[in-house]
């Protein structure tokens, strides 16, 4: 059998609901529509580094080492790029990587910190292999932040776009420089997801030339924040008609004392803080019905954008006549918060929002055309998954399930529960949350606290039944199934060969 070509489309913090019928999203809905849709599908770690790093590895960040961002995926560890690579496929990264930290020391190295993604000439040399994938072309900012620069700058610069730094904040960093809000001047044919589609098509293109098949990740940057994009979609949604989350009244009063302490004007989250480098979301979360609303609203527009490059990658494999033996995996890093229990963004808080992503995977003639699962799957089993689907052994080492059976109707699950890991300083903030079909379980390092939920009696998460006696027999049968679980996701290397 011809060895099926491998297309992964991935975005960046996209909360599950944000796709049709709430924003709509045309070209990524066909996946689903002509494949399968996974709806409840879980990250390994809700920040960037951590969660990217297990998809590519097939490890969670406790086992691959980058526990948080800033922090550096090692160069040693095995993915699924580089393994795809020495069986013969043209491998590709277009996009976002993020496997390093915005620092670089002499024991953690790394090229995606400034000066260097400044350093044009350094990456007119530089296309890889990185992390396994011989061809990479990248860049590392989110709208228009300073840490512009590397494949996408040299781009512009080769569209006659020279004057592109005017679009982007300085660096070194001006504290006195304007703020650009929700509408950015940059044309939308300069933008970094058009940028994203375009040479990712050029990677497809010239994989299908030389006859080889092809594993190219096409990594989007949006929606992440800053809510920033240019027209039309900056004003593609209208903030009156967008629904943001709310708060129920005592609800956080019922969490770890952090998650209410975000609803103060001026909270003191100092007794979490260990290192030097903050906690993300660990600040004020009130803002103005009128500032959420339109944040929400270019959130809505980034996601469209997306959806017509990504139109443009699925036309060209119908173009390429590559469309039936190419499998589809569309998801994102992990999700995002828009007023949802009054929190935005992201931070330490295990809500559904943050931690569920979209799943979306079509293989014509394999994966059955408008399958809907709720089986229970996880950004961990990506790299087996797709090994496993272009016929290859998958390392003992990783940790991820082969999701393949279930991807194709042959099974109803591959795993009973879903693991994520949220280490974001060395002792203060380290959390784990152990989920089934119908509970979920979080508990955090040297604390009394945690958090118990029902999803099926409680989907909206607003009744933490941690301390509830009438779930205490839940909660003790949940730490018991989830300690068992922290010993079957040990890896191993190697298999024993001998008795000593």
């Amino acid at each position: 059998m011809t060895a099926p070509n491998i297309l992964w489309i991935s975005t960046d913090q996209q909360h599950h609901q944000a796709l049709s019928p709430l924003v709509p999203t045309p070209s990524i809905d066909s996946i689903a529509r002509d494949g399968a849709r996974f709806e409840r599908a879980y990250c390994t770690n809700p920040l960037c580094s951590p969660s990217r790093s297990s998809m590519i590895t097939g490890k969670y960040p406790s086992a691959h080492g980058c526990w948080t961002i800033g922090t550096k995926l090692d160069e040693s560890e095995q993915t699924v790029g580089e393994i795809l690579s020495t069986v013969g496929y043209a491998t590709s990264l277009i996009g976002k990587a993020h496997f390093q930290p915005l620092a670089s020391t002499p024991e953690q190295t790394s090229i995606e910190c400034q000066p260097i993604v400044r350093d044009l000439d350094f990456w007119r040399e530089f296309g890889g292999p990185y992390y396994g994938f011989q061809h990479v072309e990248l860049t590392r900012n989110h709208a228009d932040e300073a840490h512009v620069g590397q494949h996408y700058a040299l781009w512009m610069e080769e569209n006659g776009f020279t004057k592109w730094p005017d679009f982007f904040r300085r660096w070194p960093l001006d504290p006195d420089e304007p703020t650009r809000r929700h509408r950015w001047d940059l044309p939308v044919e300069m933008h970094y997801s058009t940028w994203t589609a375009e040479r990712s098509i050029a990677a497809i293109d010239s994989a299908v030339a030389s006859g080889k098949p092809f594993f190219t990740w096409a990594s989007f940057h949006d929606p992440h924040p800053p809510y920033l994009v240019p027209e039309p979609y900056a004003s593609m949604y209208d903030p009156a008609d967008v629904r943001p989350g709310r708060p129920e009244p005592g609800e956080l009063e019922r969490m770890a004392p952090w998650f209410a302490l975000t609803q103060q004007e001026n909270p003191d989250f100092s007794r979490w803080q260990e290192t030097a480098y903050g906690n993300h979301g660990f600040s004020s979360h009130r803002i103005s019905e009128e500032r959420l609303r339109r944040n929400i609203a270019v959130y809505y527009g980034m996601i469209s954008l997306v959806d017509d490059q990504v139109a443009r990658i699925l036309r060209r494999l119908d173009d390429l006549g590559v469309s039936d033996n190419t499998i589809v995996v569309f998801t994102t890093d992990h999700g995002h918060f828009l007023g949802h229990h009054g929190l935005t963004a992201k931070g330490a808080f295990h809500y559904e929002d943050l931690l569920r992503v979209p799943l979306h995977v079509r293989w014509p003639g394999r994966v059955p055309a408008g399958l809907r699962s709720e089986s229970l799957q996880s950004l961990v089993d990506l790299a087996p998954t797709m090994l496993a689907a272009a016929g290859v052994p998958v390392p003992q080492a990783m940790q991820g399930v082969n999701q393949l059976p279930v991807w194709t109707g042959a099974a109803a699950d591959a795993r009973d529960h879903v693991i994520v890991e949220n280490r974001h300083q060395p002792t203060a903030v380290h959390l784990r949350t152990y989920i089934e079909q119908r509970h979920k379980l979080t508990v955090y390092r040297g604390q009394q606290w945690g958090d118990l939920f029902d999803l099926t009696e409680d989907p909206g998460e607003i009744t933490n039944r941690y301390d509830d006696p009438a779930y205490a027999t839940v909660r003790h049968e949940l730490a018991l199934r989830a300690l068992d679980h922290e010993l079957q996701r040990e890896s191993s290397r190697y298999q024993r060969i001998a008795v000593a």
